[in-house]
């Protein structure tokens, strides 16, 4: 769970039908409509920094990698063929 040692306050502007049923579903749940909020952002964060992460090995990876294509160059009417390719199914 989110925890830091200071803490600020948000002033959210929201339909009062939806934070109607955030807080009955807060309830159902035994919290708080301020710690649903938290918890959704805490997550938020933690997803994108997983992206950015597996982004950034990726990036590494390419500038890393001693692998090569020879003299192979990308033609897009070949891609575009409709000769058999490993991704597609016949």
């Amino acid at each position: 769970m989110y925890t830091s040692a200071v803490t600020r306050n948000l002033t959210l502007a929201i339909d009062d039908d939806l934070l109607d049923k955030v807080r009955v579903l807060a309830a159902m749940k035994r919290t708080s409509v301020n710690e649903m909020v938290r918890g959704f952002l805490t997550r938020l964060v933690q997803q994108e920094t997983s992206k950015d992460e597996a982004r950034e090995a990726l990036l590494k990876l390419i500038d890393e990698s001693e692998g090569r294509m020879g003299d192979y160059k990308f033609d897009r009417a070949d891609a575009y063929s409709g000769e058999p390719r490993f991704d597609r199914e016949y």
